[in-house]
């Protein structure tokens, strides 16, 4: 039963229903794994043994009950951003070191409802903002595929966790390519609903406009699975939709045969490297010998732009997100200096990371008098043009299939001192982030050894679609599921 850590989850459901082995066997042999690795791998900020182990309890009592869900007993990885009750949730961050929160999240009550098992929560870039993990507060994740390597950002410690054994399937965020991107990276699927499928409520925010709950797993089959635990609407939160979410796993196993897949020129660019267009480019066969239509003669022209519209609207809403961590109600509180002006000073100097400090600057400067108008609303009319050029696409196409990243993953320190290097990363997921429609990575080979990601963009709330599609490529490409040497 040691091993039992490399099952994806569906595998590990059907197995607990047949009775072959227990929540509690299957939650301690991944708590094993975690023992094994996790010391090298830094996945997690905190680690929840005790509460997993109480929880694949009450989990295997559900299951001889006959009540037991897809999720029943199975191990989950959940972002330090998601507010749990009685765990410590610091969106790692010094700030918030000691914080726990008194209330639950949407997403985890939802897991929770379903019986998942909490594992830990993973380690992430601080605020959610970074490409790399590398700005965790905490120090950075490693990369399970070679760990010299970053896992990518800011949902590295989800993807990291997937790829090492830590857990079965994990829940990140994703504001502009904070899902995909490290799922792509270490070799995952990930997938970013559209803004409005899941709630943020619980959510620390980052983006408000942008932030998006998503699900990080093994194989498509186990991430349709999750988003049908998480979806729906919270009336809670007023910008999740109304209507009811579909059965997502009802798309998988569906014949992609006539789909008309567009791939937009302008994501292949120079600094793609070599072997990552390789991959993509066999993966666009397999998807044609599938039967889907594939037209590579077709532009984005205000793709260039998302890079410049993301940069200005998300530290523009973290500026305003962030501004209450002042030192007063909760979190850290420097308290050396005189005035309560200064000791907010201080609290927020020794508190943020230079990374969170640079975003807050850039868009208390986007949204300062003079410049409103010059930055913020301009981007903001952007960002319609972008939207509409999507919406445009998506009366051809079914689908938009692009790389996930433009380079595999890459040395750790290697970009931590250039910024705009780092934020070239998410250079394919921003546009579709900017936009606020679902997109899906799914591995799609390797380059020097290392994964490489197939990104599926789809029309609002149209999961179900890039599931179907990201599923019948999975199936014939063969590369789920593979875990790497540790």
């Amino acid at each position: 039963m040691s091993d039992l850590w490399r099952l994806t989850a569906h595998e590990a459901h059907e197995k607990l229903r047949a009775k072959e082995f227990t929540a509690v066997e299957l939650t301690e042999s991944v708590l094993a794994r975690v023992d094994a690795v996790e010391p090298r791998v830094h996945a997690y900020i905190t680690l929840t043994p005790e509460l997993a182990l109480e929880q694949a309890r009450e989990a295997d009592v559900r299951l001889a009950s006959g009540t037991a869900t897809p999720l029943t007993g199975i191990p989950v990885g959940v972002k330090d951003l998601i507010v749990t009750k009685g765990v410590r949730t610091t969106a790692a961050s010094r700030i918030l070191e000691n914080f726990v929160p008194p209330y639950d999240s949407h997403v985890y009550e939802q897991v929770r409802r379903a019986g998942g098992v909490m594992i830990g929560k993973t380690n992430m870039d601080e605020f959610a903002m970074g490409s790399s993990t590398e700005h965790s507060a905490f120090g950075p994740s490693r990369n399970p595929w070679n760990l010299d390597l970053v896992p990518g950002g800011s949902s590295g410690g989800s993807a990291a966790a997937i790829a090492a054994g830590e857990c079965l399937v994990s829940l990140g965020s994703d504001t502009g390519g904070s899902i995909r991107q490290p799922a792509a990276l270490c070799g995952c699927v990930g997938l970013d609903p559209t803004y409005g499928r899941v709630s943020r409520y619980g959510i620390i925010a980052f983006g408000s406009s942008l932030d998006q709950v998503g699900p990080i797993g093994r194989d498509v089959e186990d991430v349709a699975t999750m988003l049908d635990c998480i979806a729906g609407h919270d009336p809670r939160d007023s910008t999740t939709a109304p209507d009811p979410a579909p059965d997502y796993r009802h798309y998988l196993g569906r014949d992609v045969r006539g789909m008309k897949v567009g791939v937009p020129r302008e994501y292949f660019v120079a600094g793609m490297e070599p072997g990552v267009k390789q991959a993509v480019e066999t993966a666009l066969k397999t998807l044609e010998e599938l039967g889907c239509e594939i037209d590579t003669d077709f532009s984005l022209p205000s793709t260039e732009h998302a890079l410049a519209v993301y940069y200005i609207i998300a530290p523009s809403e973290a500026s305003a997100n962030l501004a209450r961590y002042d030192g007063v109600k909760y979190g850290f509180s420097d308290r050396t200096a005189g005035s309560m002006w200064e000791n907010m000073e201080h609290t927020r100097a020794h508190g943020f990371g230079n990374e969170v400090k640079r975003r807050i600057m850039l868009g208390t400067y986007a949204l300062s008098a003079g410049y409103y108008d010059a930055y913020y609303l301009k981007a903001q009319k952007v960002r319609t043009v972008i939207n509409d050029e999507f919406a445009a696409a998506f009366q051809k196409y079914d689908v938009i299939v692009t790389p996930t990243a433009p380079t595999v993953a890459f040395p750790i320190g290697s970009k931590v001192d250039d910024p705009y290097a780092m934020y070239l990363n998410d250079v394919y997921t921003l546009p579709a982030s900017v936009a606020g429609l679902p997109a899906i990575n799914v591995p799609c080979g390797f380059s020097e050894g290392l994964p490489v990601g197939l990104q599926v963009v789809g029309n609002f709330f149209d999961e179900g679609r890039i599931i179907q599609v990201a599923h019948a490529y999975e199936q014939a490409a063969g590369f789920a599921n593979r875990l790497p040497r540790l």
